[in-house]
């Protein structure tokens, strides 16, 4: 009898879930992207060096950088020449290298020709699945500040920097970020993870943001074993509950989260982290009909904007719906900018 009224309760939650906002029913299951990059059974047989090569799904960024520091730079190049999909998502490579085995990388694959273009930096891309991919919007390795934007749902490798609702768009986050720092940061678009499609049982549940929370917390111990300052997070909708999971093994010093479902946590001693965590939900922003729950695997938790959850708050009186955050002139971007330059919010 307990378990049939814990199937019924389950059932009544799913309903709710599903249910709460007018999207919110639609959505199909996706399988993450996981484990190393292609090619990498090739580059596990490579003995050109004479010694074995870095296995991408066990070596740790630090011991990545640690191998590419021991190489010339005409060795560097002739692996990513020789293996352009494992360099170019190989954590803890240099910078340089992994946009340069990238351009090589996406060259054969025609799908993705606009990701190739002059002046496009691309510091990873996977073309399975729906595809992953993360652009670098600045200077990586000399900017005083770092920021990495995470979005949530319906973004791939072909959405990230669609034109319609570009500041739904990791791309169109960065780019705005940029512009209100003046330029001062260089920022992340990274959709280097699979998203939930539509807002479905995908989006209500954890599975591809557990998937998406190594990824993301491989990412930035790869980009500070490459002599990158330790980045912001702004984490938005569904990428908030990855970043919520990769709280306490990503590297990051501040984690700013908006439009949030939850993060999986019941307030900010939970996520586990030292990094400053900052909330911003706007008054018209869909999210807030979403329930606040996590219960036999659905929901995401406490509200992180609610007071109890701890965070600070970042004003988004001025915001628009879900993805008006970062659109110019709002309070929420703003503070984005001060937080994102190593501020504060006032």
């Amino acid at each position: 009898m307990r378990r049939y009224k814990r199937t019924l309760v389950a059932a009544a939650l799913m309903a709710t879930l599903v249910s709460g906002t007018a999207g919110w029913a639609a959505g199909s299951g996706q399988s993450p992207v996981t484990g190393p990059p292609p090619g990498t059974a090739a580059w596990l047989d490579d003995t050109s060096l004479g010694r074995s090569l870095p296995d991408p799904g066990k070596a740790s960024p630090a011991q990545v950088a640690a191998f590419f520091g021991a190489l010339s730079p005409a060795q560097q190049r002739e692996l990513a020449a020789r293996h352009p999909s494992v360099v170019g998502n190989l954590d803890g490579a240099p910078v340089q290298l992994r946009y340069r085995a990238n351009r090589l990388a996406i060259a054969e694959d025609p799908r993705y020709a606009r990701l190739a273009e002059n002046g496009r930096q691309i510091i990873a891309f996977d073309p399975r699945g729906r595809g992953t991919v993360a652009e670098v919007y600045g200077n990586l390795l000399t900017a005083r500040h770092v920021a990495v934007v995470v979005p949530g749902s319906d973004i791939d490798a072909r959405t990230y920097d669609r034109k319609r609702d570009p500041y739904g768009t990791p791309a169109g986050m960065a780019g705005s970020l940029r512009t209100a720092t003046n330029g001062r940061i260089a920022v992340v678009a990274w959709a280097g993870y699979t998203t939930p499609l539509g807002l479905g049982l995908d989006a209500a549940t954890g599975g591809l943001a557990e998937a998406g929370a190594g990824r993301l917390a491989r990412f930035t111990g790869g980009l500070t074993a490459a002599g990158v300052k330790t980045p912001k997070l702004f984490c938005h909708s569904y990428g908030s509950v990855v970043c919520g999971i990769a709280a306490s093994e990503a590297a990051a010093s501040d984690i700013v989260v908006l439009g949030s479902p939850g993060m999986r946590a019941a307030n900010v001693a939970a996520l586990r982290t030292d990094a400053r965590v900052w909330a911003a939900k706007d008054p018209s922003d869909w999210i807030s009909k979403v329930p606040n729950v996590e219960f036999l695997g659905l929901g995401h938790g406490t509200d992180p904007a609610a007071e109890d959850f701890g965070a600070r708050r970042v004003p988004a009186g001025t915001a628009h719906g879900h993805t008006g955050y970062f659109a110019p002139g709002t309070d929420s971007l703003r503070a984005f900018a001060a937080i994102a330059t190593g501020g504060d919010v006032r």
